[in-house]
């Protein structure tokens, strides 16, 4: 079948505002996106689908982080400036348990849009449409927050191009240069009881660094030391917007999403006659499916068939997200069919979505043990059907928030109120974030130890 960036509108499609009051409004906000710059380029996709064909192969692990939903109001540098320290502490945490080079990308410059269970939303007998995020309406509960406004997708745009510049200007400008590592705790770190652990790790590096530069290795002349790539990613939601974004590039003559360097299908969308899939199938980027409970391993086989049908390295990662009771029923299945269709894929886990519950005091949260519990049970899943558990997909926040209990810093249902910022589901702060970092380290750090055993034994 004959794929253009605009075959989706033929399809039906899900979670897309079907009630703009101004349809002509909305096309001449997506004249204006096809006309403005690209966010990314086409050369940073193919580069991340390199480092993803590495993950693929065992030989890299994918670290993928950020808002659950970016909003305009929390819109900083600071924030943007500790999300992204939060990534880099914890990079540090995982190449030091896997041994292994970490690909770094963001839920960031681009991630404002949530499906919703209901379109609408009753409060005191009074019916709205339901808060979809900052691109589409504003959370206020009254008729006009709650109207779709097209120009939310050029504020929306706008601010993910200024997050972007200022990634870059992190990453490249000397900011995460690993000699940095002390400087990269933040304060909630230092009072925290994996902050001894963390300074541990450091020291070592320290050490490391120190021993190079005695022997002629420095981030001048080795600039790799001074410089991180860090990606982007989004859920492809909208897709008039994605559309927009979408350009030949002129090198391949491929089309690429240029709103990211990675898109991903969420779970409530990966339906394969529908409109998200037949968008997603004739793009370029690296691309992300959710897989959560309900999927079949059947529709899991085509779908790769069909959004990866040369079936090239990089191209598919695949997280999973079934919640702590779940993962040995749902996720073996999926990964036995894979294994046995020969396809290459990154298995990552996404441990937040599948155990959101909702706390006695009414806000919606997530328990710390129980996002562990599904990070343990993923690794030891997959490592048992002869796959490679090669990433982690988990939405926190460099800001010291109080949205998941339990963790180190036990944080109770009595405590969520305290600083409960999130436009939408709950995220971990960023000691938490560090927490889940040495686990997966440790049980990375496993995984070697056991192979070398396995080796030495013959």
């Amino acid at each position: 079948m004959s794929w253009t960036p605009e075959s989706w509108r033929a399809k039906p499609a899900r979670h897309i505002p079907e009630d703009y009051p101004d349809l002509d409004h909305l096309a001449e906000v997506e004249a204006r996106l096809r006309a403005s710059p690209p966010l990314v380029f086409a050369g940073e996709a193919r580069r991340l689908k390199a480092d993803l064909a590495k993950v693929s192969r065992g030989e890299a692990f994918l670290l993928q982080g950020g808002d659950c939903a970016e909003s305009f109001k929390e819109f900083s540098a600071d924030n943007i400036r500790d999300t992204l320290r939060v990534m880099l502490q914890m990079a540090v945490v995982l190449t030091f348990g896997a041994a292994k080079p970490i690909v770094k990308v963001g839920r960031l410059a681009g991630q404002f849009g949530k499906p919703r269970s209901s379109p609408v939303e009753t409060i005191d007998g009074v019916t709205l449409p339901s808060y979809r995020g900052d691109n589409i309406n504003a959370m206020a509960f009254t008729k006009e927050a709650r109207t779709p406004d097209p120009e939310r997708l050029i504020q929306a745009y706008s601010q993910s191009a200024a997050t972007l510049n200022l990634v870059r200007a992190f990453t490249q400008g000397g900011y995460a240069d690993l000699s940095n590592v002390h400087a990269w705790m933040l304060g909630f770190v230092d009072r925290s009881p994996l902050g001894a652990q963390y300074q541990a790790v450091a020291d070592r590096i320290s050490e490391a660094i120190t021993f190079m530069k005695a022997c002629g290795v420095t981030s001048e002349s080795v600039p790799q030391l001074a410089k991180v790539d860090v990606y982007t990613s989004h859920e492809a939601l909208l897709l008039g917007f994605e559309q927009a974004m979408t350009r030949v590039d002129s090198t391949s003559g491929d089309w690429y999403d240029t709103s990211g360097h990675m898109l991903w299908i969420g779970h409530r969308t990966r339906h394969l006659d529908e409109a998200h899939v037949e968008f997603c199938r004739g793009i370029k980027n690296p691309l992300g499916v959710k897989c959560g409970p309900g999927m079949e391993p059947d529709e899991l086989v085509r779908l790769l068939e069909t959004l990866n049908p040369d079936d090239e390295a990089g191209r598919m990662t695949l997280i999973a997200r079934f919640g702590a009771d779940g993962v040995e029923d749902g996720l073996a299945p999926l990964v036995r069919a894979v294994q046995a269709s020969g396809r290459s894929v990154v298995w990552s886990c996404d441990p937040m979505h599948g155990n959101t519950l909702k706390a006695s005091t009414g806000f919606k949260t997530r328990p710390v043990d129980h996002i562990l519990s599904e990070v343990r049970q993923f690794v030891d899943v997959i490592t048992s059907e002869g796959a490679y558990p090669g990433g982690v997909h988990f939405e926190m926040t460099g800001q010291d928030v109080t949205e998941c209990i339990g963790g180190a810093q036990a944080i109770s249902e009595e405590d969520l109120s305290s600083r409960y910022h999130t436009h939408c589901d709950p995220r971990l702060n960023g000691e938490q974030a560090l927490e889940l970092a040495f686990l997966v380290a440790e049980k990375l750090s496993d995984m070697k130890a056991d192979k070398a055993k396995l080796r030495a034994a013959g």
